[in-house]
């Protein structure tokens, strides 16, 4: 990249990202905002009630998994 040229907001903020958390660590940020905008928000702003009673059964069998997986 020529020395004049400056990366844009998204770049910046994406290079940032990677550095602090890592190749993995944005791997899991990734999948964490995936099942967030799949699972969290159909269960909150769905206008059908068997989309929101899906969605908040996905989300109850997953918190169930990831309890399992490390108790408090």
């Amino acid at each position: 990249m020529p020395a004049d040229v400056r990366p844009g907001p998204a770049e910046s903020l994406l290079s940032q990202t990677l550095e602090l958390l890592g190749p993995v660590g944005l791997l899991v940020l990734a999948f964490a905002l995936l099942v967030f905008v799949g699972v969290v928000l159909p269960t909150i702003w769905s206008r059908h009630a068997y989309r929101r009673s899906a969605a908040r059964r996905t989300m109850a069998t997953l918190l169930t998994a990831v309890r399992r997986l490390y108790p408090f």
